[in-house]
Order: structure tokens, then C-alpha cells, then sequence
């Protein structure tokens, strides 16, 4: 049997990087989750007018060097300029234009008195503190000249980088490529979502499981679908998808039964491997390639699946994204004792409390049991030298709340 880590290895080295394309800046939902091929350079100077960082007055500097609170300094007001305002304006000296904040400064100014220290006069304006040239004022590409980076590639693009784009003058950016992944069901017992099961079928839960997994974690669905128990319906199933879809993910159909529809279909045939795992859930898995498409054969159990998914699939197609394989984890303290299989990675299901520093095994921990699933929380990763967990134990853990 392969260890959790040989497998993730195995499965890393066969996860190509898929190739660079542009998207248009205009379709910021497709950009924000995917990783820049190239950097970003801005086209414009940022900011890309001298404008007031202040609600005040435009003056000239030298206009108030005298003004203090005892020998406040009376000035006419000119104009007003609000933002957006796209005129040409000249400021003559003594006079002083009323300026909102990120309008443009007047020519002939190099100051912005704040309204906080006049008398907020709309015809005369009574200024009683000096500012030196300069004051409150962002000038003309003071933060980014054009050809400056403003986004390094390799950067994973998130909400808060979306100012940037949508201000660097450019039209579209270079991006890797999203995996477009389908999924496929197998077993004739399987029914759709919505119809009631007779005796001996079962609603498909783990496709819409996963097809919810890829979403969540940023990539792209190309299908999800259900085939039957024979290798003729696999291969039938999996076939057109390897052209459409950049990864495929089965469940069912690997185990060590009579009809395992994925064994009965690939094995034998070099193109699949199919090797057990000393973990738990999730020991029986399965990988292969289809026309060039990367197929992950997972255990039908709907708790293998979400487990085999996190841990052998989305670093997969992460590093097929660009993006680092690795899933966040962090450590929490043991909050009640319970048992791991001796010789297993136990992947065990568990709730936090105290603010997510503490773990409580939640449900019974074998494959099959679906009770506590829906409440579950997090997975505690145990390993597999480690037979009992005592409170107080500190475990890794990875998060099912905001998986992306």
C-alpha cells in the first residue's frame, strides 16, 4: 500500500501547468480566482491628474505663509471644482478656488488649504493657519509612472486587486488557464437530484458534491454527469469528456468488489493504476489518462470522496491553475479523546470551539457513516503511528469553512 504523501507525489508530478491565455479586463469574474502569467504594468500614471487629498480650498502656498489664528488671512473664492469636474482651470494669485476631495487642482496652485482650519466661506474664505506648497495635494503619477508593475505574475488575483486592474489603462491581462473539470457518478442505482429512491437506488449525491467543490475552490465545471456499472458505459462516458474538460473526476467503481466499473474498464490496461492507501476514509483510488486528460477515480462512499477530493485532488489542479498545491492547515488542540485505525492516516471528521483552536470528533469516523457530515467542520489529520488522541493532543487540521 502507498502512503497518503507518495500518492499526493505521484499525482503532483502528472499535474501540468495549463498554458497562459488573455482575458479581458472587462470580465472580472473569470480574472479574480486565476493566477497572472505575466505582470501587470500600468499603461497610465496613477494618479493620472494632480487632485486635492482634501475638502478645502486651492491657494497658492505662498498666498498663506502669513496666516495664523491671531492674523487669519481673508481670501476671494474663484470657483468651485468638484470631483469629476473636467474643466481647465487657472488660479490667479490672491484668489483661492473651493476644491472637494480627488477633484483637480487649478493651474497656478500647489496647495490645498483643508476646509478644518477656515471658516468654510463659499464667497470669502477666512484661512487661519499657513500650509506649505504641496499640502494635501496627490500629484500626477506619484504613485505609479506608466511600465511600473503594479501586480507581479505568479499573484493569485483576488477582490483586492481589482482597483488596480480596473486602473492601469490596460484592456485585457495574461492568466494560467482555469482547470475545466467534469464529473462523473457511477453505479445504476444512482437516481438525480430531486427523485424519490426505490428499493436499491440511491440520489447521486457525491456528483453534486463535487461539482460544489470545484466551484468553491475557483475552477471551472466543464460537466457533470452519471454513467452505469459496466466498463462499456465508463468508457462511453469518459471518452468525449477528455476532449472538452482539462480533468475528470469518477467516484465509484474502485473498490475490491465483482462490478467496479472503473477497474472493469481501464484495468489492465497501462493507461490506469489502481492502488490502495493506508488511509482513512478513502483507501481504495485510482488515477489515470484519457487522451491526454487526467482522470481521479475516487471511492464511492460520499465521505471518501470529499476526503479524496481535498487531499489528492485540489492540490492536483491547483498546480494545474498556477497556484501552490499546498491547502491551508493549521493546528488545534484535542478537546475528546477518540481512536485512530492503527497503521492509517485518519482523515477524522471533527467541530471546532474556543474560536477554532479546539476539536471534537463529530459522527462515527468510518466511510460510509454520513451522520455528522452536514455539521462537520473541519478534518483532523492523524497520523498513522498515532492510535489514540487525548484531550490536550494537538492535531493538524484542515478547514471545510471557506475552502478556496
Amino acid at each position: 500500500m502507498l502512503t497518503v504523501e507518495e500518492y499526493q507525489r505521484r499525482l503532483l508530478q502528472a499535474a501540468t501547468r495549463l498554458p497562459s491565455e488573455n482575458r479581458p479586463i472587462t470580465e472580472i469574474g473569470s480574472l479574480v480566482g486565476a493566477v497572472l502569467d505575466k505582470d501587470v504594468r500600468s499603461a497610465v500614471p496613477l494618479p493620472g491628474f494632480t487632485n486635492s487629498a482634501m475638502d478645502g480650498y486651492a491657494v497658492r502656498a505662498a498666498d498663506v505663509t502669513t496666516a495664523s489664528a491671531d492674523a487669519p488671512v481673508r481670501m476671494t473664492v474663484s470657483d468651485d471644482i468638484p470631483a469629476g469636474d473636467t474643466r481647465q482651470l487657472t488660479l490667479r494669485p490672491g484668489e483661492c478656488a473651493r476644491i472637494m476631495t480627488g477633484a483637480p487642482l487649478p493651474d497656478g496652485a500647489d496647495a490645498v488649504v483643508p476646509v478644518e482650519i477656515t471658516d468654510g466661506g463659499l464667497e470669502i474664505v477666512t484661512i487661519s493657519e499657513a500650509v506649505t506648497a504641496g499640502s494635501s495635494v496627490r500629484h500626477r503619477g506619484e504613485d505609479v509612472q506608466p511600465g511600473d508593475t503594479v501586480i507581479p505574475a505568479g499573484t493569485l488575483l483576488l477582490p483586492r486587486h481589482v482597483p488596480v486592474l480596473a486602473s492601469a489603462g490596460l484592456t485585457e491581462v495574461a492568466v494560467v488557464r482555469r482547470p475545466r473539470v467534469a464529473v462523473v457518478s457511477t453505479g445504476d442505482e444512482l437516481l438525480p437530484l430531486g427523485e424519490r429512491p426505490g428499493h436499491g437506488q440511491i440520489v447521486d449525491s457525491n456528483g453534486p458534491m463535487l461539482a460544489a467543490l470545484v466551484a468553491q475552490g475557483g475552477f471551472e465545471l466543464a460537466a457533470v454527469t452519471r454513467c452505469g456499472d459496466t466498463g462499456e458505459a465508463v468508457r462511453a462516458a469518459l471518452t468525449p469528456l477528455a476532449d472538452s474538460a482539462d480533468a475528470i473526476i469518477t467516484t465509484g467503481g474502485v473498490s475490491a468488489g465483482a462490478f467496479e466499473p472503473l477497474k472493469l474498464a481501464f484495468e489492465g490496461s497501462g493507461s490506469f493504476d489502481f492502488v490502495k492507501l493506508t488511509m482513512q476514509p478513502g483507501k481504495p483510488q485510482g488515477f489515470g489518462i484519457i487522451g491526454g486528460t487526467p482522470v481521479f477515480a475516487l471511492p464511492g462512499n460520499p465521505v471518501s470522496s470529499l476526503v479524496s477530493f481535498l487531499v489528492f485532488v485540489a492540490p492536483a489542479l491547483r498546480a494545474m491553475a498556477g497556484r501552490s498545491p499546498e491547502i491551508a492547515r493549521h493546528r488545534a488542540t484535542v478537546g475528546e479523546q477518540w481512536q485512530s485505525p492503527p497503521g492509517r492516516t485518519q482523515f477524522a471528521r471533527v467541530v471546532y470551539a474556543d474560536n477554532g483552536h479546539v476539536v471534537r470528533p463529530i459522527g462515527g469516523q468510518g466511510s460510509h457513516v454520513m451522520g455528522g457530515l452536514a455539521g462537520c467542520q473541519a478534518l483532523a489529520i492523524v497520523p498513522a503511528d498515532v492510535t489514540s488522541l487525548s484531550v490536550g493532543d494537538e492535531v493538524e487540521v484542515i478547514s471545510l469553512e471557506g475552502l478556496a
